[in-house]
């Protein structure tokens, strides 16, 4: 698979749209960098799982990339495209993936935890049942993309884009989604207990049960969406816009929540509650990160800088 402008920590400085073939072999004996030329040769890389994981630093293109079951734990992507790459499986524990774009990618089973993902383009992705627990993920755009049974527990998602996206059975108990979209998403058993979700748009959502329980919810926009079976024991509805909201068959709402909420006719509610009308406070959310800038490409004729695997 071709790079442009791959960048290897510690290793090599590349001359201008230099291309790089990454041979990953997990029998591989330790990484050795092999043969080296000018402008637009190509170098072989012998490199052990563990090296990619200690040493490389992405960028520049690589659409369609095979990257399953790699260890890319503390990798660096920056300002980079992956569009439909396959990453099913791989390690990417603390890994940074930054104002890069992988739309159409597969991360099933992927590994996650306390990744740096900020700013990045996830639409239309999968990512069932990988494990995102504690990521960065502000500002990122998941719009269709599939995570469904995935764990985003404690992942920061403030101001990110999750529009359709498909979270039937995700855990995101105790994530942060200050501000985040999750208008006309498939939520149903997903847990979002504990979780921060003021000022988001769920509206047109189905969160059929799905549990709240104890999740704030301050300034949320809950219209349109339907909430049948949902777990709503100890939510904190401040504010929350509950108008043409289905909560009919919600379980655990009090009046008391109720009253908090701004409701309408068209709000529909189990019964013995009702809703009140008010004006709705308006809670900004806020502005996602700007994504980085991507590195600017290496000046020609540079010399070719080989270091040793180790």
């Amino acid at each position: 698979m071709g790079f442009v402008g791959y960048r290897r920590h510690l290793g090599i400085v590349t001359q201008s749209r230099f291309h790089l073939r990454i041979l990953f072999a997990a029998a591989a004996s330790t990484g050795a960098l092999l043969a080296a030329g000018s402008a637009l040769a190509e170098i072989q890389l012998q490199l052990q799982d563990h090296d990619v994981a200690r040493m490389v630093s992405l960028g520049g293109s690589c659409n369609r990339c095979e990257l399953s079951g790699r260890n890319l734990s503390g990798a660096t992507f920056t300002g980079a495209t992956f569009t439909s790459a396959t990453l099913v499986g791989a390690n990417l524990r603390g890994a940074e993936l930054v104002g890069s774009n992988f739309s159409s990618s597969d991360f099933t089973r992927a590994d996650l935890r306390g990744a740096e993902i900020q700013g990045s383009n996830f639409t239309a992705s999968l990512f069932s049942g990988a494990v995102l627990s504690g990521a960065e993920a502000q500002g990122s755009n998941f719009s269709r993309a599939d995570l469904s049974q995935a764990d985003l527990s404690g992942a920061e998602l403030v101001g990110a884009n999750m529009n359709a996206a498909v979270l039937t059975r995700a855990n995101l108990t105790g994530a942060e989604l200050f501000g985040t979209t999750l208008a006309n998403v498939s939520a149903r058993s997903a847990n979002f207990s504990n979780a921060e979700m003021n000022a988001a748009n769920m509206s047109g959502g189905d969160f059929g049960s799905a549990s709240f329980v104890n999740a704030e919810m301050d300034g949320a926009r809950l219209s349109g969406a339907s909430f049948s079976r949902a777990n709503f024991s100890g939510a904190s509805l401040n504010r929350a816009d509950i108008r043409g909201a289905d909560l009919s068959r919600a379980i655990g709402l009090t009046q008391a929540q109720i009253s908090t909420a701004c409701g309408d006719t068209t709000t529909r509610l189990p019964s013995r509650l009702s809703a009140r009308n008010c004006t709705r406070i308006i809670i900004r959310a806020p502005q996602p990160p700007r994504p980085p800038t991507p590195p600017a490409p290496p000046q020609p004729r540079r010399n070719i800088v080989i270091a040793d695997g180790n």
